[in-house]
């Protein structure tokens, strides 16, 4: 089964990730999340997937999301719109096989669905 990774190859991180996973076999599909933003219901899917609220699927120092007055009591609903609407908000990478996901921080932690 094919390993999707939501990547960003401006981030050093999720280029380890990808690297990591090229090097240990795994069949990639590489899905650059900024230019091909996720909608809110694969955000719903991921976030089940990883069992994770949706503020650790974000990245709260991003200057972008004190600028739309997001803290980390926002609800979810309303945090799920703004990755949806602003995926550099999501934090990278994220790796998908199946029903399952893994938020790559640390990176190794992708390698898990290979």
């Amino acid at each position: 089964m094919k390993l999707t990774l939501w990547h960003n190859p401006r981030c050093s991180t999720s280029r380890k990730a990808l690297k990591m996973l090229e090097e240990a076999g795994a069949d990639v599909t590489i899905r650059k999340y900024l230019d091909d933003a996720p909608r809110e219901d694969e955000i719903r899917a991921v976030l089940a997937a990883l069992d994770v609220r949706p503020i650790e699927m974000m990245r709260p120092k991003e200057a972008l999301f004190k600028e739309l007055g997001l803290t980390r009591d926002t609800d979810g609903e309303t945090l799920i719109k703004a990755m949806a609407d602003h995926p550099r908000l999501i934090e990278r990478p994220i790796a998908l096989r199946g029903d399952a996901a893994r938020l790559g921080r640390p990176p190794e932690k992708v390698l898990e669905l290979v």
